[in-house]
């Protein structure tokens, strides 16, 4: 899968994870952080932790969710975990 269409399916979890207007999904870039600019709670967060191992076939085994913190982090991990 590539880099834009992890992005894309990652927009799409992000906006089922979140309450944000669809105007702050507009201007999500890989730079976005995730609490502060796109405004995920800790349970936002958890549901999303979640809907990315289902998506993506995944684990967070070696890495707490917290240690992300913009959109290019989980990206990046789930380009370097994908199955």
């Amino acid at each position: 899968m590539s880099r834009a269409e992890i992005f894309k399916q990652l927009k799409e979890l992000i906006k089922l994870a979140n309450t944000s207007t669809s105007e702050v999904l507009d201007t999500c870039n890989e730079e976005s952080d995730l609490r502060g600019d796109l405004g995920l709670t800790s349970i936002g967060v958890l549901y999303l932790a979640i809907s990315i191992e289902n998506t993506f076939s995944l684990e967070f085994n070696d890495a707490s969710f917290d240690d992300f913190n913009t959109v290019k982090d989980v990206i990046d991990y789930i380009e370097a975990n994908q199955k």
